[in-house]
């Protein structure tokens, strides 16, 4: 006589949200991040942490009425127009003269606009860096060899 069990698949609700490391007196937001900061130094290729942010967007000011709930869609539905806009903001995980690397698992779903967004602004700043977003520790390492070939081999900070 078998017992029927009902095996049910939880599934995480809410925002992806990365495990905080800390490794070498420095916080990283994952353990992605933590990763690719110690391939970088193995590799001595020098590189700053979080080391600069882009306003990729400036604040405004909106001067007609906007009809809307609160931007996470609770609230009332009411005119929240004639009012300052805060700017966009960006700040890549490790930086050199030469690239830009933003590692990110799991992107959340506003990351792919903010990144177009980025890529843009780098186009229209004339700044010809090569970017990288590793998602996997094997694709880190492939950064690494990448950044190497393109002759970026300097020493580490």
């Amino acid at each position: 006589m078998g017992i029927n069990r009902r095996i049910r698949l939880i599934r995480k609700k809410g925002p992806v949200t990365a495990k905080k490391v800390s490794y070498d007196g420095i916080n990283f937001a994952s353990g992605l991040e933590k990763y690719m900061y110690i391939a970088l130094k193995k590799a001595k290729i020098k590189f700053e942490y979080e080391g600069e942010t882009y306003t990729i967007l400036e604040s405004f000011y909106f001067d007609s009425d906007s009809f809307e709930r609160q931007g996470n869609g609770k609230g009332e539905y009411i005119n929240r127009g004639n009012k300052k806009i805060l700017g966009i903001k960006y700040t890549p995980d490790f930086i050199s003269k030469d690239f830009i690397i933003e590692t990110k698992g799991r992107a959340n779903e506003s990351f792919s606009m903010r990144w177009k967004l980025f890529k843009s602004y780098m186009i229209n700043i004339g700044d010809r860096r090569n970017l990288y977003k590793p998602q996997t520790n094997k694709e880190c390492d492939k950064t690494i060899e990448l950044i190497l070939k393109n002759g970026s081999k300097t020493n580490n900070k």
